[in-house]
């Protein structure tokens, strides 16, 4: 059981362990968790050198640390986690914290956390850009629209004794419909969202059924839930969109023959949207697919970028804009075989 004396640690967003010489663990604080993607009971059940692959460098830094009773700091080290694909990159520091030279504090700070901010940063600003953007566009491109609409039904009333030019005037109306369609879409995140308390688990369900209809022979969708999560305040039908644009591009993506996994997990001590959460939601959204083109992986969240020629690029623009508008973030990682969406949301939200 954690020491009380340790509860302070639990508020950091730096993941932090105490661990004896030996390397048996005595505490670890919820950003831990996170990192090694391990609960604190079972990841209390390792050492330190079990959960980190044995890295002789790790041996070395605490052995020097509690020997000379002063801080010892590395760089950037390589670790391996039990249930890490990619090796972590991180800065270590090892802190002794009692005289007899017998505890320490690890810290590990993943070097590309400052980055993830950054970019996030980075996203933010783009967006909002995007946005302003788009209202613009849309509603120049809208005023129009009307005119056009409005001229055909004239042309087509002037031309009704001459019914083989009916299909021209019937397309340009259709046309305008569909560009109608896309401007409506395109300031569809603009509108204010309807919050309630809602069941994740309630929106999943809603897109899966909706893909398996849509898509019946090939697609295989599988739920991996954490029943024990609690409702959130969300616009529902918002984060519906966000799970369906998501899904359909991958069922897209992999021609409608493949696997979809629906995700859901707690994190713990998380910032979002330059606010620290205690709970938030960690969803996944796990396909078997070709992956995300290279070329346009760097601005996949940019409107009208796709990589299909079908597609209309705003699908996963939307998502961002929803998510955003939620206090939450989307990110993603693809390579061949398997692509990752991970939406954070958090559990509550005073906005």
């Amino acid at each position: 059981m954690n020491s009380p004396s340790f509860a302070g640690l639990d508020l950091l967003d730096t993941p932090v362990l105490i661990t004896h010489a030996d390397g048996k663990l005595e505490f670890a604080n919820p950003a831990c968790e996170n990192l090694l993607a391990i609960g604190r009971r079972e990841l209390l059940r390792h050492s330190l050198f079990e959960l980190l692959q044995d890295s002789p460098a790790l041996r070395q830094a605490l052995a020097t640390a509690l020997q000379h009773n002063s801080s010892y700091i590395e760089h950037d080290l390589e670790l391996r986690t039990p249930h890490g694909e990619q090796p972590l990159h991180i800065a270590l520091s090892v802190t002794p914290i009692d005289a007899e030279g017998r505890l320490a504090l690890v810290e590990l700070r993943p070097l590309d956390q400052q980055l993830k901010i950054a970019n996030e940063e980075r996203l933010l600003l783009q967006q909002q850009a995007n946005r302003e953007l788009i209202r613009n566009l849309a509603h120049e491109i809208k005023n129009p629209l009307g005119g056009i609409r409005g001229a055909a039904q004239l042309l087509e009333h002037e031309l009704s004794d001459r019914p083989e030019l009916k299909e021209y005037t019937e397309v340009i109306q259709e046309e305008a419909l569909r560009l109608q369609s896309l401007v409506d879409r395109l300031l569809a995140p603009h509108r204010r969202h309807v919050r309630s308390e809602i069941n994740i688990h309630e929106v999943l369900e809603r897109v899966r059924s909706i893909a398996l209809a849509e898509y019946p022979q090939g697609l295989i969708i599988r739920r991996d839930y954490d029943t024990s999560l609690p409702h959130m305040v969300a616009d529902k039908e918002q984060l519906i969109q966000v799970v369906l644009n998501i899904v359909k591009n991958a069922v897209q993506a992999m021609k409608a023959k493949g696997e979809v996994i629906l995700r859901t997990r707690v994190a713990r001590q998380v910032t979002l949207a330059r606010k620290r959460h205690v709970l938030a939601l960690k969803l996944q959204i796990v396909d078997n697919g070709p992956g995300i083109p290279e070329e346009i992986r760097d601005h996949i969240f940019y409107p009208l970028v796709t990589g299909r020629a079908e597609g209309t690029g705003l699908g996963l623009t939307l998502a961002q804009a929803y998510v955003h508008q939620h206090g939450g973030s989307i990110e993603f990682e693809s390579r061949p075989g398997q692509t990752c969406f991970t939406v954070m949301l958090p559990f509550s939200n005073t906005d």
